[in-house]
């Protein structure tokens, strides 16, 4: 039997992309926000620890040495369970607003992107394009997409970080973040991290279509048992 495929429309791709991108936020949120703050007490740690040798270093009348302070590891499991004892499930979303404005629209470029320079290199419609053309394509989508929200990304991380370095703003929604970064930082910096994120996305995102290309997830489907009727 002859199967017609239809299609999609770059308005329709980019609403599935709007759609696999909010499904994707509902369940990666709160493991983003855990490892925001993983990351942020080690520097919040050493912010402390120059701060606190200044201040003895500067007080004259301290006699001896001090007992350093015993610094307790944090760990995910203590973050989680601060978080829902204070704030709930909805300490768990901190953010949603901001990740949803960035994972979003990363979903509506890259995904008709994808698709469409993974088409260049099909010779024929009904075959798919070689498994380097995948790569490539997954690589140059993903990191496009990547640069292109990575503004979204820097007010997203300021506004999961719950402890505050010293001098640091604090903010009280995405567009009083937005006004203070661009009149306190410049408009660069909403592009922080935008190469390193690129570099992290771009072979992510190429293996995955490789990994698809394959078809290891469909061997692995064959592979279990099938109940008979």
């Amino acid at each position: 039997m002859y199967h017609c495929r239809k299609k999609l429309t770059l308005l329709r791709e980019m609403l599935a992309g709007c759609g696999a991108g909010t499904c994707q936020v509902i369940v990666t949120t709160p493991m983003e926000m855990l490892k925001i703050q993983l990351q942020d007490a080690g520097r919040i740690a050493a912010q402390k620890k120059l701060v606190a040798a200044q201040a003895q270093l500067s007080s004259s009348s301290a006699v001896g040495s001090a007992e350093p302070a015993v610094e307790r590891r944090t760990t995910a499991t203590q973050i989680t369970r601060e978080l829902l004892r204070s704030k709930g499930i909805a300490g768990l979303y901190k953010g949603l607003g901001a990740t949803l404005l960035r994972d979003v629209p990363f979903s509506i470029v890259y995904f008709p992107l994808f698709a469409n320079l993974n088409k260049l290199g099909q010779k024929d419609p009904n075959v798919k394009a070689p498994f380097y053309v995948s790569f490539l394509s997954g690589c140059v989508a993903g990191s496009t997409a990547a640069v292109a929200v990575n503004p979204c990304d820097v007010i997203k991380t300021r506004l999961q970080s719950l402890q505050r370095g010293v001098n640091e703003d604090t903010y009280s929604g995405i567009l009083d973040c937005t006004k203070k970064i661009w009149q306190k930082e410049g408009p660069m910096a909403f592009l922080k991290g935008a190469y390193c994120r690129a570099l992290v996305i771009a072979p992510l995102f190429g293996i995955a279509q490789v990994v698809y290309f394959i078809g290891i997830a469909e061997f692995l489907l064959d592979m279990l048992p099938k109940h008979r009727a």
